[in-house]
């Protein structure tokens, strides 16, 4: 699996199809993380642009390989295990992204509540946020292993299903990763700490059972 990772690591990097949704982050965060602003409510906005990224970039290792090279790794390493390391390959892009992130947000930000009345500890707090981000990273991992090949083949279809699933866990209540941020936000509010340990666990589980959804299926269909 060690083999398979560098593999696809060596793929992501080479294919500089990371770019965008890097950019994207960074203008995310240069955009709504705001010098000053409540720590709290940073780390919120910085683990929501996370969802869609890490969708994007499942999409970039799952369809990374040209169909002839990646019947040559399937067939050397069996479908299921290659797939995997694809889709391990996105969430380790993501994690890098979300601990730069989090450390981006305790540079600017003052650790107080929203009007800057209650002193809000930082390490607590930046434990919540990166906890966050690991919310919104395995949901959007977990979309995307879902939302394109091999369950869905057709990027007219992809990646449209992607965005919107993104969208619409960002915004519906019952969502974990939703649930994550309002704590955040919600938090912010009286400069109390509400860590996503719930949501964590339960987008640690969707997201296991989707990429393994992803996996069994790239062995029937390579």
């Amino acid at each position: 699996m060690i083999a398979l990772l560098r593999y696809q690591t060596a793929l992501l990097v080479g294919s500089h199809r990371w770019l965008p949704p890097v950019i994207l982050y960074a203008a995310w965060l240069a955009i709504g993380v705001q010098s000053g602003g409540p720590i709290l409510d940073g780390f919120g906005y910085a683990a929501g642009g996370l969802l869609p990224v890490a969708v994007w970039l499942t999409r970039v290792c799952a369809t990374n390989e040209p169909p002839a090279a990646r019947s040559c790794t399937a067939a050397a390493a069996g479908p299921g295990r290659a797939h995997l390391a694809g889709v391990l390959t996105a969430a380790c892009a993501a994690l890098l992204l979300a601990l730069l992130g989090t450390a981006w947000v305790v540079l600017l930000s003052d650790p107080r509540s929203t009007n800057l009345q209650v002193a809000v500890p930082v390490l607590p707090a930046y434990v919540a946020g990166l906890l966050a981000a690991l919310v919104c990273l395995l949901m959007g991992t977990a979309i995307g292993a879902l939302s394109n090949w091999p369950v869905l083949r057709s990027p007219g279809w992809s990646i449209p299903a992607g965005m919107v699933a993104a969208l619409l866990l960002l915004v519906l209540s019952a969502s974990p990763a939703n649930a994550a941020l309002s704590g955040l936000v919600t938090g912010s509010l009286h400069g109390t700490i509400n860590t996503p340990w719930l949501p964590l666990a339960v987008t640690a589980l969707i997201a296991a059972a989707a990429t393994a959804a992803a996996c069994a299926l790239s062995s029937r269909r390579s």
